[in-house]
């Protein structure tokens, strides 16, 4: 039962839990030092200009477009 609920998420998305841990993890970090950098960007507007948007574009990328491309595991209800 403890298992699973490390498991079943990362499964249910073609990962391993040590993949899911690395990917969870890099979106993370990019998504902070993106954040900051649109702070930044909010109180100097001359820096970041493109930071925040391209952060977005990446992780849109690799979170929705590359994963919708993998093959789903199949359901099966008995």
């Amino acid at each position: 039962m403890i298992r699973e609920a490390f498991t079943n998420h990362p499964t249910s998305v073609g990962e391993s839990y040590g993949q899911h841990l690395i990917h969870a993890t890099s979106f993370g970090v990019r998504m902070m030092l993106g954040g900051m950098a649109c702070v930044l960007h909010g109180i100097l507007p001359f820096l970041f200009m493109k930071t925040g948007s391209k952060q977005i574009e990446t992780l849109h990328g690799k979170m929705v477009v590359n994963r919708s491309k993998m093959p789903q595991p199949l359901d099966f209800v008995i």
